[in-house]
């Protein structure tokens, strides 16, 4: 008997302890959802129905709520950003707005646990001026590399290659130099580790160079400097080390944090030592992915062939894809029909770190589109079109990009803090000249920001990067290309044609003072003494005055002064002179006036009239 009452006490026991725990994660989860439910999470351009279902309410709460704002809608309208958060607010709301591609669930990419991350191959783009040895370096690392370690291939189908460098696997990105890069960081694809930036010893740091180091700068991607054509008579490196230090690239030799490499890529000489700098550079950046997962890649390119349909070139970053997996890459949709590596040979699966071309989409997708694997078809049609519904929308209500005309509107929201300007001229001098001119005008409250500088004609790249950046062209003696006026168009980037220096200056010297708050000042109008009281009834005090100084105008503020003391500030309630309402009395004559919402009026007080006037400060003021 003591023996089962010991054990139905422990049972009793165990049952109590069990009912604290649940209670206790009961009330954990409660206070978790009070604090969420104050916000919800939607995309922009959401119909008023969705909205209603997020905030729980009726569709015609949600349509009284835009009409009490004066907005007329319809139950399937999407409504805009603004129209979102003042309804939410009313419902006693926050909002948090994510992206297209985050909405749906069934695609959301979970966070990995840290045991299930394997190291990955790094994955370099290598960028430099024209004829400066990219092409040669490729081919010398891809040649030797591939005969070395019977790995990788060739770049003629997928646009990107593996090799082997002491059984470790570094994957190139063969991209048609920086424009793809910038576009691709400009979409989101987080497609590129390391740059190798090629620059001939033989030469000097050229306005190409320049604009691959403010891409890369752009993409916050680490820098490794290959100096090439060491073997050449007239090389000198370390003119170069000290033109790339002017461009904030400072080689660690001389104290900075960027590695480099002196390299042939004629000979091969120096080449295992720049790859070994690229490894390392990739250990630092410890680059991690979990192979076993629904896979996520990033669209490098796309075409379309005779025989296959819609090809694109993708880079697995996440996860392993096979044959057979259906896709979601932006609003497009598809399964994969076939995979073929970079030696055009078939395969079945792709790991992280793995470009691959692949077959099975539905559409044409854009190059740094996003990649993931859904559940299943059904999964990706359905996302797919939600992505193209809202895709639409956003092309119809396009946010426009930044332009002088609209730089003070802008501020005066607080969007923007500093002017970002890409220069581009006819020759060098100018650029030197227009971008000291214009950083002098800089002040503490409103700032220009030279973003890049580069002769010759507005190029496809510099749109690109005005787009990125949210800046303004200012081309000086020169004029955009055919393409890069219709990208422009396109992304609605401002470009301002110059011919006069003073011009280009006084143009953004103008955005600028645009942007500086007005200055107030006050201007006495007239003085005024009591002499008199009179209080009427209903109306309340009405002081007898004479106008010593200046003139007294009804629709100015006026001051009560009681022995040089300020005493009131306030509005006239009404200007007499004898019975008759007046707009002004002029000094020399007497008048009677009452203050609004004031009585306490005594003989001896006197009345200042004044006005508060706004003056347009310059930049000069400022500094």
């Amino acid at each position: 008997m003591q023996g089962n009452s010991t054990v139905g006490n422990k049972r009793g026991k165990r049952r109590r302890q069990r009912k604290e725990e649940r209670e206790e994660e009961l009330l954990q989860q409660q206070e978790m959802e009070e604090m969420e439910s104050g916000t919800i999470e939607v995309t922009e351009f959401i119909t008023a129905n969705d909205l209603a279902e997020e905030l729980e309410v009726g569709v015609n709460d949600i349509i009284s709520a835009c009409m009490s704002i004066g907005l007329m809608i319809t139950i399937n309208q999407r409504l805009d950003a603004g129209t979102i958060e003042l309804v939410a607010s009313e419902f006693g709301k926050d909002v948090k707005f994510i992206d297209a591609e985050e909405l749906v669930e069934d695609l959301v990419i979970e966070e990995d646990a840290e045991e299930d991350l394997k190291p990955r191959a790094p994955i370099i783009t290598v960028m430099g001026h024209v004829d400066h040895g990219k092409t040669s370096l490729l081919d010398y690392i891809r040649e030797a590399k591939v005969a070395e370690g019977e790995a990788g291939g060739i770049t003629q189908h997928v646009g990107a290659y593996e090799v082997i460098h002491q059984d470790k696997k570094v994957t190139f990105l063969d991209t048609p130099g920086h424009e793809a890069f910038t576009a691709m960081r400009s979409r989101g694809a987080q497609a590129t580790d390391i740059v190798i930036l090629v620059v001939a010893a033989d030469d000097s740091v050229m306005p190409q160079t320049i604009e691959a180091i403010n891409h890369a700068k752009a993409a916050g991607v680490p820098i490794v400097v290959a100096i090439n054509k060491i073997d050449k008579d007239g090389s000198s490196p370390d003119k170069i080390k000290q033109q790339l230090s002017e461009h904030d690239v400072i080689v660690e030799e001389w104290g900075g944090t960027v590695q480099f490499a002196l390299v042939s890529a004629k000979t091969g000489q120096g080449i295992d030592d720049l790859l070994e700098k690229v490894l390392i550079e990739a250990e630092l950046l410890d680059l991690k992915s979990n192979p076993d997962r629904r896979a996520d890649g990033v669209v490098l390119e796309a075409r379309l062939d005779k025989g296959k349909g819609i090809v694109a070139n993708i880079l697995v970053q996440n996860g392993t894809l096979n044959v057979g997996d259906a896709f979601v890459a932006g609003p497009c949709f598809g399964r994969v029909r076939a995979m073929e590596n970079d030696h055009g040979v078939r395969i079945k699966l792709a790991g992280p770190a793995t470009p691959v071309q692949l077959t099975g989409f539905d559409e044409m997708p854009q190059a740094g589109d996003k990649l993931v694997v859904a559940e299943d078809e059904k999964t990706a049609k359905e996302v797919a079109n939600q992505r193209q519904q809202i895709r639409r929308e956003q092309a119809m209500r396009k946010t426009k990009h930044m332009t002088l005309d609209d730089l003070s509107r802008r501020l005066a929201l607080g969007e923007v803090s500093e002017l970002n300007i890409i220069i581009k001229a006819d020759v060098d001098g100018s650029i030197e000249a227009l971008s000291g001119s214009l950083q002098k005008i800089s002040t503490d409250e409103v700032a220009v920001n030279i973003i890049h500088t580069g002769a010759g004609a507005i190029s496809e790249s510099d749109v690109l990067l005005a787009s990125a950046s949210d800046a303004i062209i200012i081309g000086f003696q020169v004029r955009p290309t055919a393409q890069a006026r219709k990208l422009a168009e396109t992304e609605e980037i401002d470009i301002r044609l110059f011919s006069v220096i003073y011009d280009a200056v006084d143009e953004v010297k103008d955005a600028l003072e645009g942007l500086l708050s007005p200055e107030l000042k006050e201007q006495m109008m007239g003085i005024v003494d009591v002499r008199e009281i009179f209080k009427v009834s209903k109306v309340g005090t009405i002081a007898g005055c004479y106008v010593t100084e200046g003139k007294i105008d009804r629709n100015n503020p006026i001051r009560i002064i009681r022995e040089g003391v300020v005493i009131y500030d306030g509005a006239i309630g009404a200007l007499k002179r004898f019975k008759d309402d007046v707009k002004e009395v002029a000094s020399g004559y007497e008048c009677g006036i009452s203050i609004q919402n004031y009585n306490d009026i005594k003989v001896g007080d006197m009345f200042e009239s004044y006005k508060i006037t706004e003056e347009k400060r310059t930049l000069e003021d400022v500094n």
